[in-house]
């Protein structure tokens, strides 16, 4: 099976997706069973998406010039040692974010607000 992920290196090359003329979702991948459908849901919206790593680089996050991130749900706590994490940077790019379950924490957690589970 192959990875549904794309990584630093392949998210979305500018062959596959011209970013000045289709408008692009990044749903960023922190675990999630519903990821592939968050992005499936995204595109039956007649909008390109496109699922990714959580690590993705900021920098390359901006390079692709996406409308939105997703940042998905995912099974860890933002508190625990092995969480998956994102680029902190990527809170500071001005691209506004849709943080689901995990991805809510992370986003509240990364301006300062204290996560109860």
């Amino acid at each position: 099976m192959t990875d549904p992920h794309v990584s630093e290196q392949e998210a979305v090359p500018q062959s596959v997706v011209d970013t000045r003329q289709e408008e692009l979702i990044l749903v960023l991948d922190f675990g999630s069973q519903t990821a592939q459908l968050i992005t499936r849901r995204v595109r039956e919206q007649n909008v390109f998406s496109q699922l990714a790593r959580p690590d993705l680089s900021a920098e390359r996050i901006r390079e692709l010039n996406p409308k939105g991130i997703i940042l998905s749900g995912g099974p860890a706590s933002v508190y625990g040692e092995d969480s998956p994490q994102p680029d902190p940077e990527i809170f500071n790019l001005g691209i506004p974010i849709l943080g689901i379950c995990y991805g809510m924490q992370l986003a509240c957690a990364s301006q300062g607000c204290d996560v109860k589970g």
